[in-house]
């Protein structure tokens, strides 16, 4: 009876099979199908080992393989939130939410009627939908007919094997989705072309093939590089037989799995095996192309994030162009440079922090007629660059790849290609006519760029000697003379030191591309009235704010840095290059910027109703801000914030928002303002670690300060927190409430009981919206959670605030409901603790 059904349902599939058939037996066949899968069910229950698939044998919706050790389910889920789409996939068992691999990615089932089959005598697993089409295929490549199963592996990896010889006819392991685990490849067969490489997701909740790729690049030394559509976004660096160059820290690794890229005619990959012992991880491109390593923590239940890239801005591919170096570790904001011997090809737009133009050789090279007085100078500890345009050769040392590289025209750099042995290593790879994406990193490799003979550092030392030489004999004559001007010089020096960081300033501001003017202080003292107290409008950490009146009667509100205040010349410069560049209806408008010896000044547009925090938190005015203005407030930063992380052209991390950072014109719209602390990201960068954590406690998110993890998830937080400030109009500290330590516990103790509206402002009775307040304290709730990757984006967050229709998460618990602010946290003091033997200065904003 099940042979007959089966090839029944073989015969409404002919494409498989192979022959014709009428169409009225095919019509009915699909008629029947639906009564024939209950037949099936049963026939096939012999046919089911817990990880095995027989011949003949079938899973429906509901039923899963489990694999013998339990680590790895097979079955039909729905991502979360969308319930209408079936998908059959590969989960981790112990985290059902982590897909490691599924089948029909193109062709999501619609109900709960599919089936997986296993057509053993064709070699091949089926997936049918409830009218009988085929929604995905193993296609097996097996040419000889084969009596085969199908088994869920404890790897993750499900095999379809000849029964008689236990050869593997298919295996998902080639056909990953958008997860690598332990033992498969990542690489390509350079003899057919054929590529393992990993796809993202086009949603956290669809696993539809997204935009980003992670593949092997073989045409230099293996390199694993995601793409994100056509554009290159970030590559490891080339494989040096140890690691991939730009990623020394695998070695540290190896207490948790092992590395390795195998090169073979038929096969270049990568592949990491896990330890003995070690936590369960594995690798995931998300569908915004950033590869995290995720270590399953089975006492805590929770996937954490072991590394992920890219990591920094200088992980951005190309961030500096040809011939440029990135240093991620520069106490300036510029963090590229070009090598010793090129400059900038567009200095104004290096100024303004737009590298991507690259570096030009100060001499040409003299290579020609058989004859060359080039030479190399080393660069020092660095990824290794983009080895499209390269030649490789293993069997030769180091120095016959110099003595190569000399001899070619074209040859502009060369490395040891194997640094195995040690030493200088061995092998060469020597790149024709530019390099391009290095940057330093720890236990980075050495890097010889060639030079013409004038640009030498060597010759310039030697001409250096001959001329320090005679002129050091004489400033000894001339000594006692001098040490009598020092004191004069001393006070003169310290002027002309001022003057001249005024300058460098100045210059590097009063680029053309900024079209920002420069204020004269005297125009300052004549608008501010000389800075008269009548004039001031507030006071914070780092300075005062006046009103004033410029040309043509307008209105400007001027903030004065000040002179002990911790916001230096960094944070200054910081402010005005990158509000400058903003243009969002949601972000305030600078307008000009002065420089007068020790005093710096910023001038603002005027907006006549301050900051957000003069409003929720005075109950005096807080009734003026009535529910839709409140939620037309909530959307405006969120939109601003969306600006700021996805939209802008850079993506910018604000770092110290707040709500007296909130400020509002005179329609009460919000403006996003003081981007002292703001740090700039560059691509696909998400995360970052700084050792000077700078902000306000209570708007912190827990990684930032804790552990000086920032990302865009660190203004998720603290866009968060504000939204439950402007909700409740109670403050973070919650001085006056003694049952709780702060107003995320007090939230999520109302919500969680059930008593969610009664966080809502008392003044807002008359005109509040009970279903968008429990909306916005949902979100609130979802943006404050501990883990960052919990989180929402703030595109996700935006949505969920616009669109009323749409589910929401379940949020867990925040992190900081068991935990007491010190009097520090509590009053925004400046603060000074320490992190993991890391200092850490807590600076407070304005």
């Amino acid at each position: 009876m099940s042979f007959f059904l089966l090839k029944g349902r073989d015969s409404v599939h002919a494409r498989y099979v192979g022959t014709n058939v009428s169409t009225r037996f095919l019509n009915f066949s699909a008629m029947i199908f639906p009564v024939l899968l209950l037949f099936l069910g049963a026939s096939s229950a012999a046919g089911i080992a817990s990880d095995t698939l027989s011949n003949g044998g079938n899973i429906t919706d509901g039923e899963t393989l489990v694999s013998s050790g339990g680590s790895f389910t097979l079955g039909f889920f729905s991502p979360t939130g969308v319930p209408a789409k079936r998908y059959l996939g590969i989960w981790f068992t112990a985290s059902p939410d982590a897909v490691c691999w599924v089948a029909n990615r193109d062709t999501p089932l619609n109900n709960t009627s599919g089936v997986l089959v296993m057509m053993g005598s064709k070699a091949s697993l089926r997936l049918l939908d409830g009218s009988g089409q085929a929604a995905w295929s193993s296609n097996s490549t097996s040419s000889a007919p084969a009596v085969a199963v199908a088994q869920l592996l404890d790897s993750g990896n499900l095999v379809v094997r000849d029964q008689s010889s236990g050869a593997v006819l298919w295996q998902s392991f080639d056909h990953p989705s958008n997860t690598l685990l332990a033992g498969m490849r990542l690489g390509k067969d350079p003899r057919t072309g054929a590529e393992w490489s990993l796809t993202s997701w086009r949603a956290p909740n669809d696993p539809t093939p997204g935009d980003c790729r992670r593949v092997m690049d073989t045409r230099g030394l293996p390199d694993c590089v995601s793409w994100q559509g056509s554009v290159k976004k970030y590559r490891t660096g080339p494989w040096n037989g140890l690691w991939f160059s730009g990623v020394p820290e695998m070695a540290s690794y190896s207490e948790l799995f092992s590395n390795q890229v195998v090169v073979r005619p038929d096969e270049v990959a990568y592949i990491f095996n896990g330890t003995a012992g070690a936590p369960f991880s594995r690798l995931v491109l998300n569908e915004v192309g950033v590869l995290q390593r995720l270590a399953w923590d089975p006492a805590s239940r929770v996937w954490n994030v072991f590394a992920q890239a890219p990591r920094d801005v200088c992980d951005d591919y190309a961030m500096c162009g040809a011939f440029g170096l990135c240093n991620v570790n520069t106490a300036s904001t510029l963090f590229c440079s070009c090598v010793l011997g090129f400059s900038p090809v567009n200095p104004t737009q290096w100024s303004m922090r737009e590298s991507g133009g690259g570096c030009r050789r100060n001499a040409p090279l003299e290579c020609g007629n058989g004859t060359t007085t080039d030479g190399f100078m080393v660069v020092r500890g660095v990824k290794l660059p983009d080895t499209d345009n390269t030649t490789v050769d293993m069997g030769v040392t180091v120095e016959q790849c110099r003595e190569r590289c000399l001899a070619n025209c074209s040859c502009v750099a060369y490395a040891a290609a194997d640094i195995r042995a040690g030493g200088d290593g061995s092998g060469c790879v020597m790149w024709t006519n530019y390099i391009i994406d290095v940057r330093y990193v720890d236990r980075g490799q050495d890097l010889y760029v060639r030079l013409a003979k004038s640009e030498l550092a060597s010759d310039k030392n030697m001409d250096e000697v001959k001329i320090v030489l005679p002129v050091a004999a004489s400033l000894l004559v001339l000594a006692a003379a001098g040490m009598y001007l020092v004191w004069i010089c001393r006070l003169r020096g310290r002027r002309l030191n001022k003057d001249i960081q005024k300058k460098a300033m100045l210059n590097e501001l009063s680029d053309e591309n900024l079209e920002l003017p420069f204020v004269s202080f005297g125009d300052i003292i004549k608008a501010t009235n000389n800075f008269s107290e009548d004039n001031m409008l507030g006071q914070g950490g780092f300075g005062k704010v006046y009103k004033g009146t410029m040309d043509e009667n307008k209105e400007v509100a001027i903030k004065r840095l000040g002179q002990g205040s911790g916001q230096g010349a960094e944070e200054f410069r910081n402010e005005v290059v990158l509000i400058a560049k903003l243009q969002h209806r949601n972000l305030v408008r600078l307008i000009g910027f002065c420089i007068y010896g020790d005093e710096k000044l910023l001038i603002y547009e005027y907006l006549p109703n301050k900051s957000l925090d003069s409003f929720i938190f005075d109950a005096a005015s807080n009734k003026v801000l009535d529910w839709p203005t409140r939620f037309k407030i909530i959307k405006g930063i969120s939109r601003g914030l969306l600006y700021l992380h996805r939209d802008s052209r850079l993506t910018i991390i604000h770092r110290d928002l707040k709500p007296s950072n909130i400020l509002l014109d005179a329609d009460m719209s919000p403006k996003i303002s003081d981007f002292g602390m703001a740090r700039i990201f560059g691509g696909n960068q998400h995360e970052a670690n700084t050792n000077r954590v700078v902000g306000t406690y209570g708007y912190m998110s827990p990684e930032y300060a804790m552990d000086g993890a920032f990302s865009v998830k660190s203004d998720t937080y603290s866009f968060g927190v504000i939204l439950l400030e402007i909700i409740s109009g109670l403050r973070i500290s919650l001085t006056h409430i003694t049952d709780f330590p702060n107003l995320l516990a007090y939230a999520w103790s109302l919500w969680n009981e059930g008593k969610a509206m009664d966080l809502v402002d008392s003044s807002l009775a008359g005109s509040c919206s009970p279903n968008e307040a429990l909306r916005c304290i949902h979100i609130g709730l979802l943006c404050v959670q501990d883990n960052p990757n919990s989180r929402p984006l703030m595109s996700s967050a935006v949505f969920m605030l616009e669109n009323e229709t749409t589910s929401l998460p379940v949020p867990n618990q925040p992190v900081y409901c068991s935990q007491k602010y010190s009097s520090a946290q509590e009053t925004g003091e400046n603060t000074s603790s320490s992190m993991k033997n890391m200092s850490m200065t807590v600076l407070e904003g304005r």
